[in-house]
This record gives structure tokens, C-alpha cells and sequence, in this order.
């Protein structure tokens, strides 16, 4: 399932979803690497 997280408050990335964080955050990968950050809420 493709997600999409915003890392600080300009970069955003989508990537396939990896796992959850205790902390609210999530981990997604792009190729070999993968990134943490806060998901996108979906609009309205």
C-alpha cells in the first residue's frame, strides 16, 4: 500500500507502507531505503 509522510515541513514522500511507531509516526520505503515521518491525513 503506497502512504505518504511529510518530513519537517516542506518534503514529502510516498513509498510503499512498512510499519507503524508507537509514536504516531510511520515508516515507508523507496527502493532499498527507508524513511520515517509523519503520515498525511487524507482531506475531506
Amino acid at each position: 500500500m503506497l502512504r505518504t509522510i511529510t518530513l519537517g515541513s516542506a518534503i514529502s514522500i510516498q513509498g510503499i507502507y512498512v510499519r507503524a511507531l508507537p509514536d504516531g509516526r510511520i515508516v515507508v520505503r523507496v527502493d532499498d531505503t527507508s524513511y520515517t515521518g509523519v503520515p498525511v491525513t487524507k482531506a475531506a
